[in-house]
């Protein structure tokens, strides 16, 4: 159910020095304006036209999951075609226009053709009073009805009368639309990259995210890695539980993952763990984070398809990143999520840490203690000998008993390092000292 890639190694060449380069922040910008005017939902024309012009970037298979569709709890639902919306004044002019900017329509707005007075047709405008100058964005995707969102200025500078609104659109059978790469590495353990697909013109949210993926996606489908990377596109909520429910063994396989949203604006990065709280993934990124302007948060059951992938029958260890927390800026769900919003200078920075999350995922060296079943005795082994009247003897002691204890194949030895407060290098040494003794594997 998804594409697939050959993989190739560049030799002399770093994994992270492979993927980046100098323009990669405007080229991301780029791709995201290109995006940026096309009308989302969680179906219809406008995501197979975004997934397609990311296919243009990378090898990106289309799937359609048809209407009805039981998938977990949920149903595939009817799929939304939307053609204009307007209101109009009694001269005729429209003061309401989709074709200006797509927030106008409230998304997947039933369609409606009438003629009402001012205060009947308040009844279904949204807007927001304390922010007098953006129009909302407003869904209605399972709760049928008609409605139109607009700055509140605008409204209020409205004469009270008669006015022309008119909503072409339709519901009807038809398919739900998400995109899949899958890169493949040396193992069949996966890395999830996960971005939704379904908000119309917002900047950050989600056309950066969706640009950065797919540039990834294109970067890596030549590389050689260790682990099959998995890149989706999907609508948020109903895309990442329509996959999840179709996927088979897939999601069994998927040992660490990040979705990505906001990752465009200028403020500094948030981090939210996996519900599990010290998966690797959570311990790499709180590394690679360390020393930037950041905010690593715990696990809540709210935001975006990471609660999809955590929830309690797949436990999928995925955690969501960003610059600036979703809901937490006065742009966000806003007109004010536009162009300006977000910068090549940003999109870069988030990028570079993406790839180094993924170097460090590639490269940081793991073992399996091959004696796990207590203390093994390092006394008959000459290990305590190999260290013994050394003046650091019994910090070098204490890195080997915690070598030992976290060599789970989970566990890098950068990650050891960091819960032992040692240094990485006495680690790496210790590490040597016990695979010769035969007590670890390298994996």
């Amino acid at each position: 159910m998804s594409g697939d890639s050959a993989a190739h190694s560049v030799p002399g060449a770093s994994l992270a020095a492979s993927l980046d380069s100098d323009g990669i922040g405007g080229a991301i910008y780029a791709l995201a304006a290109e995006l940026y005017p096309i009308c989302r939902s969680i179906t219809g024309g406008g995501v197979r036209e975004t997934l397609r012009i990311l296919s243009q970037h990378a090898p990106i298979v289309q799937h359609e999951v048809p209407t009805g569709t039981p998938v977990l709890d949920w149903t595939v639902p009817k799929e939304w075609v939307i053609r204009d919306a307007w209101i109009k004044n009694a001269a005729g002019e429209r003061v309401v226009d989709f074709q200006k900017h797509n927030l106008h329509v409230l998304n997947y707005s039933t369609p409606i053709r009438a003629t009402l007075p001012l205060a009947e047709l308040k009844k279904n405008i949204f807007t927001l009073p304390e922010q007098p100058d953006l129009i909302p964005y407003r869904t209605s995707y399972y709760n049928e009805r008609w409605g139109f969102c607009m700055a509140q200025r605008s409204l209020d500078a409205l004469p009270d009368g008669e006015y022309e609104v008119c909503v072409d659109s339709d519901l009807k059978d038809g398919s739900l639309t998400y995109g899949e790469f899958v890169h493949r590495g040396a193992s069949e353990e996966e890395v999830l990259l996960s971005v939704h697909t379904c908000h119309p013109s917002l900047a950050n949210d989600n056309c950066s995210g969706m640009a950065l993926l797919a540039l990834l996606a294109g970067r890596m489908a030549g590389l050689k890695t260790r682990y099959t990377y998995r890149f989706l596109f999907a609508p948020g909520t109903i895309g990442a539980i329509t996959w999840l429910a179709l996927s088979g063994d897939a999601a069994k396989r998927i040992k660490h993952g990040l979705v990505m949203s906001c990752v465009g604006d200028r403020g500094g990065f948030t981090y939210k763990r996996t519900k599990r709280g010290n998966a690797r993934i959570d311990r790499v990124m709180s590394r690679v984070l360390r020393g930037r302007d950041a905010n690593v948060i715990d696990f809540f059951p709210y935001g975006y398809d990471e609660r999809q992938y955590n929830s309690p029958g797949f436990d999928l260890d995925v955690g969501l990143f960003q610059r600036t927390q979703f809901a937490t800026f006065p742009e966000y769900h806003t007109s004010g999520d536009n162009l300006d919003f977000i910068d090549a200078a940003s999109l870069a920075e988030s990028y570079r840490v993406v790839v180094a999350v993924i170097e460090a995922l590639e490269t940081e060296r793991r073992y399996l203690n091959t004696s796990p079943h207590g203390e093994p005795q390092l006394g008959r082994r000459g290990l305590y000998a190999a260290i013994g009247g050394d003046k650091d003897s019994y910090a070098k002691s204490m890195a080997m008993l915690w070598v030992l204890n976290l060599s789970d194949g989970d566990h890098s030895l950068q990650d050891i390092a960091d819960r032992a407060g040692a240094e990485l290098a006495v680690i790496e040494e210790t590490a040597l000292l016990l695979e010769r003794a035969g007590l670890l594997k390298a994996l």
